[in-house]
């Protein structure tokens, strides 16, 4: 495994990683200065990513949209993260670059899921059901839709086929999508047990 691999992988770990923690410090400590600064580097990491790839950038872009659509950008921490990431962005030439091969189609498909997995967790009308519980804690919606997606990207590479107006996405950035996953549960895992720690100590 080469070092640039094992860079990317990290930058993925870590934007979930530090996504998630920043949440949990502002929505369970009410800590709003450790939430926003580790928010900067959230937002720094998303914004590095998406310029370098168009597949990265759906990503990134449609958890942003997806969040605003559903309400769920509503802490000082977020909009952080937002100014950071469009500020990184800019640096690193995404709205010149990555952001005008985007397919329209394609983002719509990503937001689309990544929305009903929004509206879905923490959403006590599905977390009656076992299911639906594990299904929106851990937003499978948009993480079925891009392996979906990547399935055709191998697909094509191998037919040539295609649908009009829809860009498929590289299987790798599936793996880096899971990678930023990972990290994002982690970060739950370590923020409650040092949690349950400091309240029995």
């Amino acid at each position: 495994m080469n070092t640039i691999l094992i860079t990317i992988l990290c930058c993925w770990f870590l934007s979930g990683f530090l996504m998630k923690f920043s949440d949990d410090e502002y929505d369970e400590n009410s800590n709003k200065l450790m939430a926003s600064i580790l928010a900067i580097f959230s937002g720094i990491l998303m914004g590095y990513l998406a310029s370098n790839t168009i597949d990265a950038s759906y990503i990134f872009l449609t958890i942003i949209i997806a969040g605003i659509l559903s309400l769920k950008i509503d802490g000082i921490h977020h909009v952080i993260s937002l100014i950071f990431f469009i500020l990184t962005c800019v640096i690193f030439n995404f709205f010149t670059g990555p952001l005008l091969g985007l397919s329209l189609a394609t983002l719509i498909i990503c937001i689309l899921a990544e929305y009903i997995d929004e509206i879905g967790n923490d959403n006590s009308k599905f977390y009656k059901n076992k299911f639906l519980k594990f299904f929106f804690d851990y937003r499978l919606t948009l993480e079925f839709t891009v392996l979906i997606l990547a399935l055709l990207g191998v697909y094509s590479s191998l037919t040539g086929f295609n649908i009009p107006y829809v860009h498929f996405i590289d299987f790798s950035v599936f793996i880096y999508f899971l990678t930023f996953d990972l990290g994002y549960i982690i970060a739950g895992v370590i923020f409650q047990k040092f949690r349950k720690n400091s309240v029995v100590s």
